[in-house]
């Protein structure tokens, strides 16, 4: 189940990196490089500070095939993707907290402290959207207001919490993609924010 959620959520988030690739007139290729980058980005980043090889989409290239495939054709239909807003801004919600737990599994397989496995988590949740606002010269989502790394944040230690109560993996799966999906859904719906630092004085 967790597979297939994975490729739901990296085909979306491919997707909507097209878009952001499509505000910045990019070319083909550089519309696929932004949905590898969306898409892979997190899994990928999280694989080089843990020194886990070979990369998932070395292993499995048909990832980069599904992600290049979804992009271009959103590139195609964009006009219409416009009225999916708020499916995608869902779907998106679905990748977070999937790639979270997927992270803090495999931070989990390699025995690694409590501390790393949540960072392995909001690492490969968030970072794929931090790489591709970067790219397209934006300030990314995660350093502006959003409620977002502290759902990757919440997810991961909900999946570690029920595990350490005695939870089956299946169970602690479950339980925390759906706490993480409702709460990342209910900062949507109610436009929660994240406090800011605000400061303008200027040093003499």
């Amino acid at each position: 189940m967790l597979h297939i959620l994975y490729i739901i959520a990296i085909t979306a988030e491919a997707m909507t990196a097209a878009l952001s690739a499509g505000r910045r007139n990019m070319d083909w290729v550089g519309v696929c490089m932004i949905a590898w980058v969306t898409a892979l980005g997190g899994g990928t980043i999280r694989n080089i500070l843990l020194g886990h090889y070979p990369m998932t989409w070395v292993s499995h290239p048909e990832y980069l095939l599904i992600t290049a495939g979804a992009a271009l054709f959103a590139a195609l239909i964009a006009s219409f993707m416009r009225r999916l807003k708020m499916l995608f801004l869902y779907l998106d919600a679905l990748g977070l907290v999937v790639f979270t737990i997927i992270g803090c599994q495999l931070a989990e397989e390699m025995h690694l402290p409590v501390i790393i496995i949540l960072l392995s988590g909001m690492i490969t949740g968030c970072a794929g959207g931090v790489l591709r606002d970067v790219l397209c010269n934006d300030i990314p989502l995660l350093f502006r207001k959003e409620v977002y790394a502290s759902v990757a944040i919440v997810t991961g230690g909900v999946y570690l919490g029920m595990e350490a109560l005695g939870s089956s993996a299946q169970w602690a799966t479950v339980i925390a993609a759906v706490i993480g999906l409702i709460l990342r859904l209910l900062a949507i719906r109610y436009e929660w924010q994240m406090p800011k630092f605000v400061y303008h004085e200027e040093w003499e």
